[in-house]
């Protein structure tokens, strides 16, 4: 799917990125925790989140999101959108919750960006 196809599925605000809606979007990481997108997300991948603070952009910058999708309506502040339009990521905002934005997005194709966590190996200890 394309980010503009994304948008029209989920009723979606362009906030920052409208020159990049043809960008093809195959996989999709849904998280408020940071930490698990640096974990799990991968390049190319949408960030599905909550979450509007700066630190969204500087995660999707270092993981190489194609773009943010805030869902609950949320609109980032706009410290976040400068920041996103400075590092050329597309973010967009839903009314959509996060579970329901996730489905309707695997059930148009898109798939996450892993299916599950296997053994312990996987847990990192602190």
């Amino acid at each position: 799917m394309t980010l503009r196809e994304i948008a029209e599925l989920l009723d979606a605000k362009i906030l920052v990125g409208g020159d990049h809606l043809g960008i093809e979007v195959k996989t999709a990481f849904s998280a408020d925790l940071m930490s698990d997108v640096l974990a799990f997300a991968k390049p190319g991948s949408i960030m599905i989140t909550g979450l509007t603070n700066p630190q969204i952009v500087r995660i999707a910058s270092i993981v190489d999101n194609s773009a943010i999708l805030v869902v609950r309506g949320k609109i980032p502040p706009r410290e976040t959108l400068a920041l996103a339009e400075e590092l050329d990521i597309p973010v967009l905002s839903t009314k959509y919750i996060l579970f329901e934005t996730s489905g309707r997005l695997y059930a148009s194709g898109i798939v996450g960006c892993v299916r599950k966590i296997e053994g312990p190996e996987s847990i990192v200890p602190l």
